[in-house]
């Protein structure tokens, strides 16, 4: 296909970034497939028509159902909340409609494996796409810190720190899964894969440290504060996992969504038998590295990414110019729309998606007996 129709499903602030990487992806790719945007859909009053006349949709609609058979729509951006994301991929793959959906892709493991279809599913697992995590990869592969020994995988944040933050669908079980696990441990369990491999045994601890919130006055946005009654929070503020990896390295890895003094915190320590690798997302073009054959008093030297690290080379011409969050959805946006194109599966896929939804529900079993979990 030289154009694919696309449906955005969902325009909350995610629905808006995906909107957002269509308009840019030829800015930085000529050659890539053409995205049209055809339609939008939002169950929240006056949201879609409002994305129409903003970003020039052709259709705006409050039932994505009726965009299944839509012979205008090609692919989907399903970016609505997480307890929708099995009914919509389903019906989606099974329409024939190419998806680009945003992690964790369900509320578990079996409502990732539901998405069933001959079609191609990318998904927002967008942190792996960082230059600096793919020049990461790249050094890891080629044995610059030996065999990796350890890590520490860190997700930290601040949204939900406060105690009058509202009580919206993230903070209840049955729509918002199992809390942080799935919003920021997805992304740090991809991170894990993408960089150290398969994970084969997992303990894990959780914690609710805020337990009751007020409820919303109306449809929330974001992170609001609540001005109703109180109601308690069902799921996860906090995890802690040790994880033992198919290679024998360990890893810790941490994630909370109630981080006081954390804002966007995310990274990784990487150390190997000869080396190390350090990366923080909010210096997000900036690599430590410490692989100078030393061992003992090794310096650890910060590169920057440039123009032959990852994508980093289709925004700017030379290293020491940041790069955003945006830019890492633009790079999705590109894979998708060639996977769609041409059938060929690039970046994250419906099989990563699975394979961190394993060890998100490993995670949950081992909260609840104490013990450790073997992954399939």
């Amino acid at each position: 296909m030289s154009s694919v129709g696309i449906a955005v499903v969902g325009f909350g602030w995610m629905g808006r970034v995906h909107a957002q990487a269509y308009a840019r992806v030829r800015h930085h790719y000529p050659a890539a497939p053409r995205p049209v945007l055809i339609a939008v859909a939002d169950d929240v009053p006056g949201r879609a028509v409002e994305a129409l006349a903003q970003f020039g949709f052709t259709t705006a609609t409050d039932d994505w159902r009726t965009l299944l058979d839509d012979p205008r729509v090609d692919a989907v951006s399903i970016t609505a909340p997480n307890f929708l994301h099995r009914e919509m991929g389903a019906a989606f793959a099974a329409a024939g409609k190419h998806i680009w959906i945003e992690k964790p892709v369900g509320l578990s493991a079996d409502d990732a494996r539901a998405i069933v279809g001959d079609v191609q599913v990318s998904v927002g697992f967008n942190y792996r796409n960082a230059p600096a995590v793919e020049k990461a990869r790249a050094l890891l592969a080629a044995g610059e810190i030996g065999d990796v020994t350890h890590a520490r995988f860190r997700f930290f944040s601040d949204y939900a720190a406060h105690p009058e933050g509202a009580l919206s669908w993230r903070f209840e079980r049955a729509r918002g899964g199992n809390g942080v696990l799935g919003d920021l441990g997805s992304h740090a369990v991809d991170l894990v894969r993408h960089l150290l491999g398969e994970i084969d045994r997992l303990v894990t601890d959780t914690a609710i440290f805020v337990p009751q919130r007020p409820r919303p006055s109306g449809v929330t946005a974001g992170h609001q504060r609540g001005a109703g009654p109180a109601g308690p929070v069902e799921n996860e503020d906090y995890l802690g996992s040790l994880l033992r990896m198919a290679s024998g390295a360990r890893v810790v890895l941490e994630a909370s969504r109630v981080a006081v003094g954390e804002q966007n915190s995310y990274g990784f320590e990487i150390h190997g038998t000869r080396g190390a690798l350090f990366w923080d997302f909010r210096r997000m073009g900036e690599l430590g590295i410490g692989a100078g054959g030393s061992y003992q008093d090794e310096p650890v030297r910060t590169v920057f990414v440039g123009p032959h690290d990852g994508e980093f080379g289709v925004f700017q011409p030379g290293a020491g110019i940041p790069m955003g969050y945006d830019d890492l959805k633009v790079i999705e946006a590109y894979r998708f729309l060639c996977s769609a194109a041409d059938g060929v599966p690039r970046g994250a896929t419906l099989t990563d998606a699975i394979r961190s939804a394993e060890a998100l529900d490993a995670m949950s079993r081992s909260a609840e007996t104490g013990g450790w979990v073997t992954l399939p």
